[in-house]
């Protein structure tokens, strides 16, 4: 039996999900244990064909309170625990997470859409940041500074924050997580999770992989998980002064929210919010890079990345060129379910975001865009069977200019707009006129193109490509964005020191007290 085969099988998706500890009904809470939580119970549809996969009940305030309680409790003892330590359990979780890698994957397709190679590559990216993490558990370095007053010693430690919370999206409904929670684990701290509600049991997954290792280690409590509503269990996190760290991905609008509340009591925010990312081709650009780089960017989780390519600049001298190419590749584009080998774009999360890309589309036209080609609803059949419920849509190219105001938004779903530059420093321009500053790539084989593109003047992103597309981040550079992305980096570099304080230590080892500054103050 085929993949596709099985996917449309509910005895083998209910196998799947039970080797995944799921099963009709689910709590959606776990602290020590999973927990009876006394939310509404929500059917899980899966986007590809509308069908049931189980049901999860969410939590309510009271919920939140007890897993943070839990994590509250747990917290000294993982603390005192030496990091090394703490890396070895980390390893552990990856080795669990690398076991379950096939079955995890198809159940990220399932529910959040994504195709099965993405499904699979996403729990990859959970493996990839927990050999991080590990290695980084010996590396949790500070710095020793020179004093000016003798016989005094300086340096500065870094010690764990606490509570760390975690609120991820359904476009990543695993690997998001990871990189946050796997790194805090080994820098000391504690997590407490609330995923997207549209992607509740993936979650539950995740938190049946790593309980056991943590159960197995006496660390119960180190990972809590709270399914609940954004503006229940997501305010009541926000607001709560015993979590110094909100980590949250999603929109520039509930990032917003997320800044001021946590703000207010003077608490810290690493945010992953919205893009709007831009490619630039040069007309020395490799075409065969750039139409497999556009592909991929455009088209990838149908649009439903933070990172997905959403403004194509060609230059003029080969836009004729580059328009035909485009043509071309978007009509042999394979909308299809998420479990077929041969889908390229799978389905929208909900009709939510079907309406969403409908309304981006009509802003376009009344704007000035030319629509020439996708952007129609897509029906599937399935042995000559109509597919029921699945939310599929031809990814859309809009010839557009940067002058439209559509052109400034994240419409979340797969909708490129194609726009033309005279010269290089019109394209960066252009570029960088949106609101948002996440990721950005130029195509070209000019050496000064491309250091124009990185200089001081150049892309203000936070992340700058050179001969690769927007999308697709590697475990090892930090990951975020400037402006209204929010600021946040996540996954690498210096990333860890987000979920730790620091502290200045000043040893004086003499029988005098200088001050410094050469201050005297004697009575």
């Amino acid at each position: 039996m085929s993949i596709l085969d099985s996917s449309l099988d509910q005895t083998q998706v209910r196998q799947l999900l039970r080797r995944l500890g799921i099963e009709e009904r689910n709590s959606g809470v776990y602290h020590d244990d999973w927990a009876s939580p006394g939310g509404e119970e929500i059917d899980v549809l899966s986007p590809a064909d509308g069908r049931r996969l189980a049901s999860v009940t969410l939590g309510l305030e009271e919920d939140y309170d007890d897993a943070a309680y839990t994590a509250r409790h747990a917290w000294p003892k993982w603390r005192d625990t030496p990091a090394p330590r703490r890396g070895e359990i980390v390893r552990e979780i990856g080795n669990e997470l690398r076991s379950a890698k096939d079955d995890l994957g198809m159940l990220v397709s399932l529910e959040a859409g994504k195709i099965l190679a993405e499904g699979r590559g996403e729990v990859q990216e959970m493996n990839d940041i927990a050999d991080f993490a590990v290695g980084l558990s010996r590396q949790l370095y500070g710095l020793t500074m020179h004093s000016e007053r003798p016989a005094h010693r300086m340096y500065e430690q870094w010690h764990p924050l606490g509570l760390i919370g975690c609120i991820t999206a359904f476009n990543f409904p695993v690997a998001v997580w990871s990189w946050n929670a796997l790194i805090a684990a080994v820098c000391g701290d504690c997590v407490i999770w609330k995923p997207s509600e549209k992607t509740p049991l993936t979650s539950i997954a995740v938190h049946n992989i790593v309980r056991r290792v943590m159960e197995r280690h006496g660390f119960a409590g180190v990972f809590t998980l709270v399914n609940g509503r954004g503006d229940v269990i997501g305010e009541r996190m926000i607001a709560d002064r015993r979590v110094p760290l909100v980590s949250a991905t999603g929109s520039c609008h509930m990032g917003r929210r997320v800044a001021e509340v946590v703000g207010e009591r003077l608490g810290r925010t690493l945010l992953e919010l919205g893009g709007n990312n831009g490619l630039i081709v040069m007309p020395d650009a490799n075409p065969q890079l750039v139409m497999r780089a556009v592909l991929f960017g455009a088209v990838g989780t149908a649009g439903q990345r933070c990172t997905t390519l959403r403004r194509l600049f060609i230059h003029r001298d080969c836009a004729d060129e580059y328009v035909e190419y485009l043509k071309k590749m978007w009509t042999k584009i394979r909308v299809g379910h998420p479990l077929d080998p041969k889908t390229l774009c799978g389905p929208l999360i909900d009709q939510s975001a079907i309406n969403q890309m409908e309304q981006g589309l009509a802003d376009a036209r009344e704007q000035g865009g030319e629509l020439f080609f996708g952007g129609e609803r897509v029906e599937l059949d399935y042995e000559g069977k109509p597919l029921l419920g699945g939310l599929y849509c031809r990814p859309a190219l809009v010839l557009a200019n940067s002058s439209m105001a559509i052109t400034k938004v994240e419409v979340f779903a797969p909708i490129l707009y194609v726009m033309f530059f005279d010269d290089l420093d019109d394209a960066i321009r252009q570029q960088n006129d949106v609101p948002q500053g996440l990721s950005s790539a130029i195509f070209t084989d000019n050496l000064r193109n491309a250091e124009r593109f990185l200089g001081h003047a150049g892309s203000d992103c936070g992340i700058a490509n050179v001969n690769i597309g927007t999308s697709g981040a590697e475990i090892g550079g930090a990951f975020g964005g400037e402006k209204d992305t929010g600021g946040g980096r996540e996954s690498g570099s210096d990333a860890w020191k987000a979920y730790m304080r620091r502290q200045t230590v000043t040893i004086n080892w003499s029988e005098e007290l200088p001050l410094a500054q050469g201050i005297e103050f004697d009575l």
